[in-house]
């Protein structure tokens, strides 16, 4: 189920938030949490039903085996070491055995048939939510709650499908609190805002920017549409996943529920360090706090950190997919942060503005191979960039040219628009919300699923 379809909006979240509320309201709180834990196990099944089981199997894995890390008997470490392997096994079976059986049978010259598996939609983000919970298990970071619990805190629709990537105490304390359990007029004003802008940034403007990014990877050559290609997707890629999870925190405040943010104008940052910061933050988080400080962060030396970091990113780019040209976007970032490493040492910091322009430009580029199918396509298309095959302006046609207008403006928004919370002050915010929300729907012709589904 779409966040952004009918069904949804007007049928499932309706009903889900009455049964929750009314279900508190007689201070059946316990019900009121199941009510929204069956809810959400029916948002996943609404894609496809038979991968209910395979999701509950793996929360009772995760539930149970938490329980003995949490109690510290039975041998905590060897527990963990089995707790992890287990989900990475699962997630490694459906994910990456096709692409391993294919490299492999190329190396060997055997011919094992791909199992080609249908990928169970958000397994990438409800494994590491589960990863990251047995893991501050262990460290007894996390509380012990029921198996109602951690089922909501698993499955909480909002964040289920593609994040945000949530710490056990970060959300199961907030289902306790009796005021969470009212319903809150300032929350739903202010999450119905979040819900509309996230529907716009998503059906009006990153799909429209698909067609301009479809067709430019598909056939440009030259400089101006290869350019206008690539900044169509970054800024597709932004609206798509930035919307998502402008939509899904402001669903979870309708449930008095507070996800952290995912997003802080990553096109502005100074660094590609400082991009990771403002970009998919709790990756970020869980990949600094799951990976790259238990290999040592930098505790051990400025060439051990130059290793951690690169084997961090190339394990986030095979996160992200199943091909060579994910491990590529991987090590790109790994390799171009082990270069401001070095270059910091120089102690010679570069102004601002020729930082930008250097981030900016190496996370297009490194766009190209997130989106290209294959790296032909990827070359093609940065030469196009450099200008070797030539400008090709008497190409351009007058859809590229409102593509460019439209890629101007978008891009001003984000560099130029003071960062503010979210607030709904007076009627014209309300008038404004409804407005957005609106002339989304007239948008609902061409509804397509979120980017971040695929991964």
């Amino acid at each position: 189920m779409l966040f952004n379809s009918y069904i949804f909006m007007f049928g499932f979240l309706p009903v889900v938030l009455a049964g929750y509320f009314a279900l508190n309201r007689f201070r059946l709180f316990k019900y009121a949490k199941l009510w929204l834990a069956l809810s959400s196990l029916v948002f996943y099944g609404w894609w496809n039903i038979r991968y209910i089981p395979l999701i509950l199997l793996s929360i009772l894995f995760n539930y149970t085996l938490g329980r003995y890390l949490h109690s510290g008997k039975f041998r905590p470490r060897t527990l963990l070491i089995f707790g992890l392997s287990a989900n990475l096994l699962l997630l490694g079976y459906y994910k990456y055995a096709d692409f391993f059986i294919t490299n492999w049978n190329g190396l060997t010259g055997w011919h094992a048939a791909p199992l080609h598996l249908l990928l169970p939609l958000g397994i990438s983000f409800f494994t590491f939510t589960q990863i990251a919970y047995l893991v501050d298990a262990y460290r007894h970071q996390a509380s012990e709650y029921g198996l109602v619990n951690y089922i909501l805190f698993v499955t909480f629709f909002p964040h289920l499908i593609a994040g945000p990537i949530l710490h056990h105490k970060e959300m199961m304390p907030q289902f306790d609190r009796l005021r969470g359990k009212l319903w809150n007029w300032n929350n739903v004003l202010k999450g119905t805002l979040l819900f509309s802008i996230g529907l716009g940034k998503k059906v009006i403007i990153a799909d429209t920017l698909a067609g301009f990014a479809n067709s430019g990877f598909a056939s440009a050559a030259h400089f101006v549409d290869s350019w206008v290609a690539v900044l169509s997707y970054t800024l597709q890629l932004y609206f798509d996943f930035s919307g998502y999870t402008d939509m899904a925190i402001g669903i979870a405040l309708l449930f008095n529920i507070v996800l952290p943010q995912n997003f802080n104008a990553p096109y502005r940052a100074l660094s590609i360090r400082d991009f990771w910061r403002r970009w998919h933050m709790t990756l970020s988080r869980f990949l600094r706090d799951y990976i790259y400080i238990p290999l040592g962060g930098n505790r051990k030396g400025f060439w051990i950190s130059i290793r951690n970091v690169i084997i961090t990113f190339l394990l986030g780019g095979l996160w992200h997919g199943a091909g060579w040209m994910f491990i590529l976007w991987g090590l790109l970032h790994g390799v171009g942060q082990a270069v401001e490493k070095l270059w910091a040492r120089r102690g010679t910091p570069l102004p601002k503005g020729i930082a930008w322009v250097l981030t900016f430009a190496f996370i297009n580029v490194t766009w190209v191979f997130f989106r290209a199918e294959n790296l032909t396509i990827a070359l093609r298309l940065l030469k196009g960039m450099s200008g070797i095959n030539g400008l090709g302006i008497s190409a351009v046609s007058g859809l590229m040219r409102w593509a460019i207008v439209l890629i101007v403006i978008l891009l001003g928004v984000i560099l130029l628009r003071r960062k503010t919370e979210i607030q709904v002050r007076s009627w014209k915010t309300v008038m404004a919300m409804a407005l957005i929300f609106v002339i989304s729907l007239f948008f609902f012709n061409r509804i397509t699923p979120f980017l971040y589904f695929n991964f």
